[in-house]
């Protein structure tokens, strides 16, 4: 019974240790090989033999592309403007071993590179620049940090610009400008509307003016004419003076009878006695 004890146990070992020895790596994966605490090598997808108790499986490594969101922070722009910005990086790793022994979490390490380059990229823009430059802060975000993630055997594929916004307190001042400039430009179409009404009523006024004193000056003619005819006509005679005056004195008496305001028209007693009267002042 000892015996078969030893053997069972012996066997045991040796399925055991058969099985440390022997790793299974699946594909888009890499596993770090630590010899006696040193490192050793770096295992493949597929069947790989190890030495058991002596060689360790440390450190699995993924060999996909490896999404990394940047979190969001606070930036000040050329212009002292608050902006609040954040990014997501495609990194892949080739050299695991590089990875892993060159610094201590490279997760964290790169979320610290970019948001430091990002902060001192837009810092050198304007507001402006900043929020229509994804293009150009992407490049040089990327020409930045690849060198310095090179040497941690990481490869970074592309970095994507998500969110450049004003802070909410600059939003809300934005907004207010907006505003304010909204109703500067109203009051400004307002007045210059007012001022064109009243440079076209005063030119208007100006040419009614005119046609006034024109045709007052064509009645003024018109009415030299006339006497000079009718003096010529009658040359020494009264009686025809005294009718065209009488008739023009009864028109004009006629028209202010019309007018609303008139209440009395009073005659003279001697139509003809006046109109001579006048005649010889």
């Amino acid at each position: 019974m000892e015996g078969l004890a030893v053997i069972v146990v012996l066997a045991f070992v040796i399925i055991v240790t058969i099985a440390m020895g022997v790793r299974i790596v699946s594909q888009g994966e890499k596993h770090i090989v630590q010899r006696l605490g040193k490192y050793h090598s770096t295992l493949n997808p597929g069947m790989n033999i190890i030495i058991p108790y002596i060689d360790q499986v440390s450190y699995r490594i993924t060999t996909k592309d490896i999404v990394l969101d940047i979190p969001s922070q606070e930036v000040i722009t050329q212009d002292n403007v608050v902006i609040v910005a954040n990014a997501v990086a495609y990194i892949n790793i080739v050299s695991p071993e590089k990875a892993v022994y060159g610094v201590e979490d490279y997760t964290l390490a790169i979320r610290n590179l970019v948001q430091t380059a990002l902060r001192s990229i837009i810092g050198e823009l304007t507001l402006d620049e900043a929020l229509s430059s994804r293009d150009k802060i992407k490049v040089k975000l990327k020409e930045s940090i690849s060198d310095d993630i090179a040497d941690w055997g990481i490869n970074l594929k592309t970095v994507e610009i998500q969110d450049i916004n004003p802070s909410g307190t600059m939003q809300a001042a934005m907004e207010e400008q907006a505003a304010a400039e909204r109703q500067r430009r109203a009051t400004v179409t307002r007045a210059e509307g007012e001022k064109q009404a009243t440079i076209l009523e005063a030119q208007g006024r100006l040419e009614a003016s005119r046609q006034d004193a024109e045709a007052q000056v064509v009645l003024a003619d018109a009415s030299r004419e006339a006497i000079e005819r009718v003096t010529r006509a009658i040359g020494d005679k009264e009686m025809p003076v005294m009718y065209l005056l009488g008739e023009r004195y009864i028109g004009a008496l006629q028209e202010i009878a019309k007018s609303p305001n008139a209440k009395n028209v009073i005659l003279p007693a001697d139509l003809p006695q006046a109109i001579k009267g006048l005649l010889n002042r």
